[in-house]
């Protein structure tokens, strides 16, 4: 396993979008749950967050994942009462892990952060 694999504390689902007929001669995008992965999450540096300004996305958290993990851009991770949009995968030149820079998504009335058990 990864070295990484020690540092993985977190469960995610992984929600990605699927097209799909409408019944009415279109089409509509859903989301579908293909999986789960493990992941530390982390709130990125001041300077990631300056990179990703630059090209016009926000980037609230950095998700960290095993280097096999089915995770691609526009996928929605979910876990702990947070929604995450994955805006970029990176994989680093040592193939130890793989990087998920994201955005937190939230509803209105829902709070930024789980509450305690």
């Amino acid at each position: 396993m990864s070295g990484i694999a020690h540092q993985l504390n977190r469960v995610l689902e992984v929600w990605r979008p699927r097209t799909e007929p409408d019944g009415l001669g279109g089409q509509r995008t859903a989301l579908a749950l293909v999986g789960t992965v493990r992941a530390k999450v982390d709130q990125p540096s001041a300077g990631d967050r300056a990179l990703a300004a630059q090209s016009g996305s926000r980037h609230t958290h950095t998700v960290y994942l095993l280097p096999g993990a089915d995770v691609a851009r526009h996928d929605e991770l979910r876990g702990a009462g947070q929604r995450l949009t994955v805006h970029s995968v990176i994989a680093p030149s040592r193939p130890d892990y793989r990087r998920a820079d994201c955005e937190l998504t939230q509803t209105e009335g829902e709070p930024a952060w789980p509450s305690s058990p």
